[in-house]
């Protein structure tokens, strides 16, 4: 296994351990209260939950975040996942496609996942860093090795940072982003990694052609934790732990970007923990909303778990349509919030 393959693995058994959440700071939910509606004038069950994004319908507003790619296990993990998000019509991002792309073997990022889930909305995934080895070429091999409907870039100087060897040259990578938004024909959504996006980064990212946005704010994984969590560096870990509440919450960044950009299609990730997260974060501006952790730990147990985590999450936010009279999640983001006065 190449010494990136160990790393990938080192995160999900990070992530699995249960120790590497942010501990001071949240995604901000629980600070949003919507205003009841004691007569809704509407059916539970005839609530719609579909959505539109980047040009195809899901027929609910999640998103199987991208975690898991670049190591032997990943295979069985994204088939489970590929499966979730067949039956239930949610989108599906695959984890980083780095390893795939250098010749390491594809490892769960093949045209085997479109085989299991032929209709999803199907990201890609690679890291902003590796623009400066790989260019709209690459992109496009990254997009054709899954047949992807996107590409998620994510963005990580501090995860990158605080990682032994990790890439720290960050500058001029806007020009070569905006290289591969112009060539590339499918959309290019740029995510986090749980730190946030503010509204100026956002404005910079449409500026270059981006075509969405997922803000993966603080308040959920923390990837500086995973660093510390990892690193066999005692100092290293130390400054891990110094940024292990980093970055702005999921709320307040979907906040900032939606004020400032009204019609850019955003994704809310980062601290979802349930179906009322996922309707506060529709209200604050999301098309869709993205979990990572939680969906990694039930599909270890397989499809049985992980499908019973959805349905959970779907009727969470179901209810809290039905709380606010809204017959759709259109309606649901334009709820009233008893902050608004």
């Amino acid at each position: 296994m190449s010494q990136i393959s160990k790393r990938k693995q080192g995160h999900i058994e990070a992530v699995l351990s249960g120790q590497v959440n942010a501990k001071s700071v949240d995604a901000g939910f629980d600070r949003v209260r919507f205003e009841h509606c004691a007569l809704p004038e509407l059916d539970l069950q005839d609530i719609d939950l579909s959505v539109e994004f980047l040009g195809k319908t899901l027929q609910r507003p999640f998103l199987i975040s991208s975690m898991t790619g670049g190591h032997p296990d990943a295979a069985g993990i994204n088939a489970v996942l590929a499966e979730a998000a067949q039956t239930l019509g949610i989108a599906l991002g695959v984890g980083s496609q780095r390893v795939a792309l250098s010749g390491g073997g594809f490892q769960g990022t093949d045209r085997s996942l479109r085989r299991i889930a032929p209709n999803v909305a199907l990201y890609g995934n690679v890291g902003a860093a590796q623009l400066r080895e790989y260019g709209p070429d690459q992109m496009q091999r990254a997009v054709d090795m899954i047949g992807a409907d996107a590409l998620i870039i994510h963005l990580n100087p501090l995860q990158e940072a605080l990682q032994a060897n990790g890439d720290t040259r960050w500058s001029g990578l806007l020009s070569r982003l905006e290289q591969v938004c112009v060539q590339l024909p499918v959309p290019v959504i740029i995510k986090e990694v749980g730190f946030g996006i503010s509204a100026t980064v956002a404005m910079r990212l449409v500026g270059c052609g981006v075509s969405a946005v997922d803000v993966a704010g603080a308040g959920g994984t923390s990837w500086s934790a995973v660093e510390g969590w990892l690193s066999e560096d005692s100092q290293r870990a130390e400054m891990a732990e110094m940024y292990r509440d980093w970055g702005i919450p999921t709320a307040t960044a979907l906040r900032q970007i939606r004020a400032v950009l009204p019609e850019l299609p955003l994704i809310g990730s980062g601290g979802i923990r349930h179906g009322l997260d996922a309707a506060k974060a529709i209200r604050l501006g999301a098309q869709l909303v993205g979990q990572a952790g939680p969906l990694l730990r039930a599909a270890i147990d397989g499809i049985e778990p992980l499908m019973a985590h959805f349905a959970a999450l779907e009727q969470g936010l179901r209810l809290a349509c039905f709380a606010t009279g809204s017959g759709d999640l259109a309606t649901l983001g334009k709820a009233k919030l008893l902050d608004e006065g």
